[in-house]
């Protein structure tokens, strides 16, 4: 879970990331830590958009203008999109006290106008209602959300990593949007008693004496940022063979996934994967490692094949790759 959420954070286009799995299992906390380990984004000054300066393509209307913006650095947003918000809360509406006060159509931003340029957190996201999961599907594809209601007809950017969790036992998501997402995951309870103790003394000194716990922690949440900045930094560096693409394509075949965006995907999560470990090239060791994460939600159902979807991935790696 930690390795996709930080592939994510060093390349966006990998498609955000799914998490399902059990209950109390960390997957919520887990998407809130990420918002202290990731790079601060440079903005434009008063935009509600989160524009980026050097970006003027771009800009939204508020930013658009003669002369050089006045920018600032700020934290990348990490927005929670609550399961009951509603759709004008989600895209955004007219600002009904400007409207009554002065008689001005002013818009009000919503959550995907916050989560511009960072993540966007559903939790639960199995039960989101379809209307809203259709709303994210066009804008997610497009990086735009279009807004034509009550008289107002607006466009802004609308670019973010898509972050999902919730537990299988309470509904399967909609195929539409499980293949959205870039990597999926199945999170399991530990089963190892060493690893449930210390869950548990964290968690209790956490609750015991907060800021002595960030303190204690500070240390490796700045070695990881420096690591997830340094990544970025080198990911337009990493070398892509053509061997490396055809693996990827083989191994997509041999799975039978549907479309491109397995292999899309898998390449672009290798490559983060590599740039994480300060490697120059991807290849076999990268492809292998992430490829269940990349693969395993994009298969077909086989009801003659009673071995879950990992199993399915792992015997095509050894078929590929070899054992």
């Amino acid at each position: 879970m930690k390795l996709a959420f930080m592939i994510a954070a060093v390349d966006p286009s990998v498609g955000g990331v799914l998490a399902f799995g059990d209950r109390g299992t960390g997957k919520s906390t887990a998407v809130r830590a990420l918002a202290a380990l990731l790079p601060k984004i440079r903005v434009v000054v008063g935009c509600p958009y989160n524009c980026a300066p050097d970006t003027p393509a771009g800009l939204c209307p508020h930013c658009k203008g003669d002369g050089k913006p006045k920018t600032a650095q700020r934290m990348a947003p990490v927005v929670d999109l609550p399961l009951g918000a509603t759709e004008d809360r989600v895209v955004g509406s007219l600002n009904l006290e400007r409207a009554l006060s002065h008689g001005e159509k002013r818009f009000e931003p919503g959550l995907l106008a916050q989560a511009n340029r960072g993540f966007l957190y559903i939790d639960e996201a199995n039960l989101l209602e379809d209307h809203l999961v259709d709303l994210l599907l066009d804008v997610a594809a497009s990086g735009v959300n279009v807004v034509e209601r009550e008289g107002l007809s607006l466009r802004h950017p609308a670019r973010f990593v898509l972050i999902g969790s919730g537990n299988p036992e309470e509904g399967e998501l909609r195929p539409q949007m499980l293949d959205r997402f870039g990597l999926a995951i199945d999170v399991k309870t530990p089963q190892e008693v060493p690893a449930r103790i210390e869950v548990v003394r964290r968690r209790d000194a956490y609750e015991r004496d907060p800021e002595a716990f960030h303190k204690k922690w500070a240390g490796e949440e700045r070695k990881l940022r420096h690591k997830i900045t340094h990544a970025r930094e080198l990911l337009g560096k990493i070398e892509t063979p053509d061997a490396a693409i055809e693996r990827a394509t083989r191994l997509c075949l041999a799975l039978g996934t549907d479309g491109l965006r397995g292999e899309l995907t898998l390449i672009r999560a290798a490559r983060a994967l590599a740039a994480l470990e300060g490697r120059n090239a991807l290849g076999d060791p990268e492809l292998r490692r992430v490829a269940p994460m990349a693969l395993s939600h994009r298969l077909r159902r086989n009801p003659l094949d009673e071995s879950g979807s990992g199993a399915r991935v792992e015997r095509a790696l050894a078929e590929v790759f070899g054992p």
